[in-house]
């Protein structure tokens, strides 16, 4: 789930409704403008790919990643 807010007079104000239990927690984390609409978009669609990798057992462990990285 995103939320998005901005921030008003020091406070973040959430724009939009959250169907979340009373007193949930939240994260919010600034947006990184250096990406536009399609990068972001692209990004998201890799990262979506990518889980959809691992949900099917393809992926590979941490450490193998990272050995191969190096």
């Amino acid at each position: 789930m995103v939320l998005h807010a901005r921030v008003k007079d020091g406070r973040y104000v959430i724009e939009e409704p959250a169907d979340l239990p009373e007193g949930s927690v939240v994260e919010l984390v600034p947006i990184d403008d250096a990406m536009d609409a399609e990068e972001r978009a692209a990004l998201m669609a890799s990262i979506e790919r990518g889980l959809a990798h691992v949900d099917r057992g393809e992926g590979i462990p941490a450490e193998e990643a990272l050995r191969r990285l190096r």
